[in-house]
């Protein structure tokens, strides 16, 4: 995991768009349209590096150009490629957001200081974001609301997040 520190996944090809070798792009950023300005981007292993250019929007995300790429089944090969770019290139966060990648594996406490589990990843299925948490002994994640009243401190540096979950969110099936 700590080869992935340094870089932040901000977007992912979802396949060829078209015939002529474009793909369809899929933007994690808050400015959606700003996932080809911090290029080149590079593969999770950093095996591969891509050079993005955004043509126009489509429904769910762009379609874009790929240097190198020309024809559909090329593009189509990079179906769910993620794309990663170096965190020197990204812009510095305010104090209140977060890179997905910072919150991932980070201990979630209660507010009295028990340990509730660990984030796993965070989840957007619309509305807000969702932070996914793995707990000991259970076989299903929580789903924790990832807004202020829920978890009101989060603490990157010391590796943990304060949490005042809604009633029900960590209830475990044994203590019914």
């Amino acid at each position: 995991m700590a080869k992935n520190k340094d870089k932040v996944c901000v977007g992912a090809i979802a396949g060829a768009f078209g015939v002529s070798g474009e793909v369809r792009l899929k933007s994690f950023c808050a400015e959606p349209e700003a996932v080809a300005d911090y290029g080149p981007l590079s593969s999770e292993d950093g095996g591969r590096t891509f050079t993005l250019k955004i043509t126009r929007p489509i429904k769910n995300g762009f379609a874009a150009r790929v240097e190198g790429i020309r024809k559909k089944e090329a593009a189509d090969a990079l179906r769910g490629t993620r794309l990663y770019a170096d965190r020197s290139a990204l812009p510095d966060l305010p104090d209140d957001e977060y890179y997905h990648a910072d919150l991932i594996g980070l201990t979630v406490l209660d507010t009295g200081g028990a340990e509730l589990g660990r984030v796993k990843a965070v989840l957007n299925h619309g509305a807000s974001d969702l932070l996914e948490v793995a707990v000991k002994g259970q076989k299903e994640p929580a789903l924790l609301p990832f807004t202020m009243e829920a978890v009101p401190t989060v603490d990157v540096k010391a590796g943990r997040i304060i949490a005042d979950p809604p009633e029900g969110v960590f209830d475990r099936a044994d203590d019914a």
